[in-house]
């Protein structure tokens, strides 16, 4: 998994400290002895760190010093803290499968779950993704389970889904809920829809989450148009002030947040290697292992000719099913993370409904991330 080794020896160590590089790396360092458990971490200068782990000890000093210890180096050099934190992520995989969720602490990423495997189906916030071949479908990733709910519950005031937990048992002697009573549920608790109202309007939020909003406000505006061309003033002033009321929910709804099975993207990173950048595929919100994308300084002003390459390399990336569902849960928490940063490095490109990115933009990214320029402003959903 890392691309460099040394064997280590203390009387050969400052010759050693000068083969590696005074740059960000991950490392492993092994013993000879075989209880001895590998010492794995990031940095961001490795000479400097390999220095104060396996340099000679100083006196009276409680920092830990491997030397006598250790045998062997292994390392990679990285561009980014991006690259540095997921193949730091990848190794504790691989050399603790046991306790590596203890030792990164990753925190999940909150998602609106239309719990479509439910008779009466209904949306919910949760951290925790089902099956992967399930029926279910997750919208997200969100910063926050706050800003979740407040998405998911300031959706479904336009809606008429119910908002209950309770797996229903519909009973015409049910008195049902506020909801029921406020006209914000269609109460198939009681039997107060079919069960094809219900279905017709569960597929109506759906499309909703899909589309990102796009589906109930091209239906306003469809109703408003048609309300103002049949001289309904006051209807198409009711309609206009339900979309004044849906707007600003879906132009706070950050890029990143999508039908997971659909969160298609490609992210740029700077690359250790020289006239590089590192491209990430990010697939359902799985992330691939980066490819280093080479910069020939005669492409600068043929936008064309880098983006054809882009192109032969993303069909390059080896396809990868995910091992398991805590895997997806894993990747996407690394990618929140970096995503809703203050300040992050490197740029990322959704793909649109139909799965193609928006290419002109990525060549104008790659550009931009290799001379080390700030990113374009992000493009909220509306």
């Amino acid at each position: 998994m890392l691309s460099e080794r040394l064997e280590f020896a203390p009387d050969r160590d400052a010759e050693i400290f000068a083969a590696v590089p005074a740059a960000p790396a991950v490392f492993v360092l092994r013993g000879g002895a075989a209880h001895f458990e590998p010492y794995v971490s990031k940095t961001a200068n490795l000479r400097r760190r390999l220095h104060r782990l396996l340099g000679p000890p100083e006196e009276r000093t409680k920092k830990l010093n491997l030397r006598d210890r250790v045998r062997t180096i292994e390392y990679s050099p990285t561009g980014s803290d991006f690259e540095s934190g997921f193949l730091l992520y990848s190794l504790l995989r691989a050399e603790f499968p046991r306790t590596y969720s203890k030792r990164l602490r990753l925190r999940f990423a909150p998602f609106v779950k239309l719990h479509l495997e439910n008779d009466y189906p209904r949306a919910s916030v949760t951290t925790r993704l089902g099956r992967l071949n399930g029926r279910s479908l997750y919208f997200g990733p969100f910063v926050s389970r706050v800003a979740a709910e407040k998405f998911m519950n300031d959706s479904l005031d336009f809606f008429k889904m119910r908002r209950c937990v309770d797996d229903l048992h519909p009973d015409p002697k049910f008195p049902g809920c506020i909801y029921s009573e406020m006209k914000m549920c269609l109460a198939p608790c009681f039997k107060g829809c079919t069960d094809e109202e219900y279905a017709t309007e569960v597929n109506r939020v759906q499309a909703y989450f899909d589309s990102g909003g796009d589906s109930l406000l091209r239906q306003f505006s469809a109703e408003r148009e048609a309300a103002s061309a049949n001289l309904g003033f006051e209807d198409a002033a009711a309609i206009h002030v339900r979309v004044e009321k849906l707007t600003p929910i879906l132009s706070q709804l950050p890029e990143i947040v999508r039908r997971l099975d659909r969160l298609s993207a490609l992210m740029i990173q700077p690359s250790h290697l020289a006239d590089s950048v590192a491209l990430f595929r990010v697939e359902g919100g799985q992330i691939s292992r980066p490819i280093p994308f080479g910069i020939q300084r005669s492409e600068h002003a043929k936008s064309q000719s880098i983006e054809s390459r882009v192109q032969e390399t993303l069909a390059s990336f080896p396809q990868h099913k995910p091992k398991s569902v805590l895997e997806i849960m894993e990747h996407v928490a690394l990618l929140k993370r970096w995503f809703y940063r203050s300040s992050r490095t490197g740029e990322i490109f959704f793909a649109d409904a139909k799965g193609d990115l928006p290419m002109r933009r990525v060549v104008r990214g790659i550009s931009r991330v290799f001379r080390g320029e700030k990113a374009e402003p992000e493009i909220a959903k509306s």
